[in-house]
């Protein structure tokens, strides 16, 4: 039985991956009372006083929301909100299994933006965090930048975050592997969709060379105009040598290929163009922009990809739980850049010199200590950038 079969029996057998567990136990008329009517209105009332007891007197400070409209899920595309629920539920369980942070999953049952929005912002009052999930570029940069200005808790959209901020580890780890310097790097991302956008700006923040964007249209310059704002505006940020063509001009010379795209567009021929010590992280899945072995045999010095059964998976499991649990730990306002780059750092540094080699650049995804190096880190950039509400990281 394939992984596909077997995951398919699994679920029928789970008939859902989380549940809800109540953290007090309600035997008899006294507890009752305490838990629930009349005793329960003393809380209430404090909260209405001040609503910062929220995060004291409900399990608030420890609940994020994982919220899609379901069309843009794994690479399914636009499967609906309904279909996308277990993909949800096992986020929800990864919250809880590597960070020990709550998660309810939400499938919103719309396509129009202002309704999203809206629909987020009014249940928001229940959760520390918002984390968006599997929503289709160009939608979901809007969706995001306006829940960031309505809402005062995390907004993080982990398609395009978490991916941003593993990538930027492999890279640094990458660059510590081969000798290279980040500032120095000529990087090609293949796709600029809401990862591969996320991605480039990411990596802008950590101070890397030049970056070039390959789309279905070719390479993204400056001097070109095109219908998705998105595109022009990282066209703006971008190609500086104002390169023009497909992806075999763009990676001539290039130090990194990047692909959040579609199976088979990295051939040999393309890596041997490229700069001495090339890194390839092919991260299409379920099949890569080019299969390890062959880009391997093409010269490429490290490889990684988005999958399980090769080595250097490219997993944002090794961020976004440490992300959040580190936001709430402070009870963060939002997730800004200084957070992803203390989070990029932090799961970089989790490997060390005697761990690090060219098929071992990131941490195991099940190494728990990940994700409370990632959460201390991201807690105290929330305290020193200011957008933490407590001023003593507790991690």
């Amino acid at each position: 039985m394939d992984i596909m079969q077997s995951s398919l029996e699994k679920h029928k057998e789970w008939a859902g991956k989380i549940e809800v567990v109540s953290r007090t136990p309600i035997q008899d008329r006294q507890a009752l009372s305490l838990a629930y009517t009349p005793g329960v209105a003393q809380p209430c009332l404090e909260i209405q006083k001040d609503p910062e007891l929220s995060y004291t007197l409900t399990r608030r400070h420890n609940l994020v929301a994982v919220i899609t409209d379901g069309t843009a899920v794994l690479g399914l595309g636009d499967i609906g909100p309904l279909a996308g629920m277990p993909v949800m539920e096992g986020k929800c369980a990864l919250f809880k299994e590597f960070a020990d942070v709550d998660a309810f999953p939400l499938c919103v049952n719309s396509k129009d933006t202002d309704e999203i929005v809206n629909t987020i912002a009014n249940i928001a009052l229940s959760f520390g965090g918002i984390n968006l999930e599997d929503i289709a570029a160009p939608r979901c940069f809007e969706i995001e930048a306006r829940l960031k200005e309505k809402l005062d808790i995390p907004v993080f959209h982990d398609d395009q975050h978490g991916t941003a901020i593993v990538v930027g580890a492999a890279l640094l780890n990458a660059c510590r592997a081969a000798g290279k310097k980040p500032e120095e790097l000529e990087i090609v991302i293949n796709g600029a969709g809401s990862a591969g956008i996320a991605i480039a700006k990411h990596l802008l923040n950590l101070g890397v060379g030049n970056i070039v964007m390959v789309d279905l249209c070719g390479i993204l310059a400056k001097d070109e105009h095109y219908e998705n704002p998105a595109h022009n505006e990282i066209a703006s940020m971008t190609n500086k040598h104002l390169l023009h063509g497909k992806l075999a001009e763009a990676v001539k010379g290039a130090d990194v290929f990047i692909g959040v795209s579609k199976p088979g567009l990295l051939s040999q021929d393309m890596i041997r163009t490229m700069n001495d010590k090339p890194f390839v992280f092919a991260m299409a899945n379920p099949t890569p922009e080019i299969m390890p072995d062959l880009a391997k045999e093409a010269g490429a010095y490290i490889v990684g990809t988005g999958r399980s059964d090769f080595p250097n998976q490219i997993n944002n499991v090794v961020a976004f739980p440490g992300v959040f649990k580190g936001a709430l730990a402070v009870r963060a306002r939002d997730i800004n850049e200084a957070m992803k780059v203390a989070a990029t750092k932090a799961i970089a540094n989790y490997v060390t010199d005697a761990q690090l080699t060219t098929e071992f650049i990131l941490p195991d995804a099940f190494d728990r200590g990940v994700s409370l190096a990632v959460a201390k880190a991201v807690a105290q950039a929330a305290i020193d950038s200011g957008v933490a509400r407590l001023a003593v990281n507790p991690l």
